[in-house]
């Protein structure tokens, strides 16, 4: 396979964890110490619709149908994605898979290179701490760093350390109505990855009860080994 193809030596790492565990701060922070390129759902199909890939079209068809976007769709945006420059250092996936059945869907995806997932992290928390976490956190309408209200705020009040930018935003769904919904489904679904990872040797679990900087310390001792 040329070198235009998914990168066959680019690690994989996966970031698994509850709503409020705190995956994209941790994914940001391995982003800018590992040259490595954070990758959500989200940002993929909304890239993939603006640009006009096959798959992009396919999947602005569905949810303008008011449907889901398939598995299939969304493994064919990855692997449009895998294959960009930027991914040859290597990337974390960020809200995908969220079942077995996606999990070996992307085995199957990265096989086709000779890829595989070097290590899925497991943010282990618990459920009864989550409402505070999720309810006092808030984004940076610039840049969308993440903050919160308890455990990590801006040095300077109502300026944001990574841009300079002066407004912030609240996703509407976070507070504690809707949390408990939130792990229920993730415990339902997404769970059940631990095991899937722990069979195949490649899970690792971190507490991510403790702070930010001993959390991120944790994770970096993961990465440079899976990376190795």
């Amino acid at each position: 396979m040329d070198g235009s193809s998914t990168p066959t030596a680019a690690p994989v790492l996966i970031l698994l964890g509850p709503p409020g565990a705190g995956k994209g701060t941790q994914a940001r922070m391995l982003e800018e110490q590992f040259g490595l390129v954070q990758l959500s759902t989200g940002d993929l199909l909304r890239a993939a619709v603006a640009n006009g890939t096959e798959a992009g079209r396919q999947a602005k068809a569905v949810m303008e149908a008011g449907g889901l976007v398939s598995d299939e769709i969304v493994i064919a945006i990855l692997r449009d994605r895998l294959r960009e420059p930027d991914c040859a250092k290597g990337v974390i996936l960020d809200g995908f898979p969220r079942t077995t059945v996606q999990a070996e869907a992307l085995d199957t995806l990265l096989a086709e290179s000779g890829a595989r997932i070097n290590a899925a992290i497991s943010l282990d928390v618990e459920d009864a701490a989550m409402v505070a976490r999720i309810a006092g956190r808030y984004t940076c309408a610039g840049c969308g760093e993440g903050w919160h209200d308890l455990f990590k705020q801006p040095k300077t009040a109502g300026t944001c350390d990574s841009c300079g930018g002066t407004e912030f935003k609240r996703r509407a769904d976070d507070n504690a109505e809707t949390v408990a919904s939130r792990l229920e489904a993730y415990h339902a679904q997404t769970a059940p990855l631990i095991d899937y990872y722990a069979k195949a040797g490649a899970l690792s679990r971190i507490d991510a009860m403790g702070d930010i900087e001993t959390i991120a310390r944790d994770l970096q001792a993961i990465v440079k080994t899976a990376t190795a």
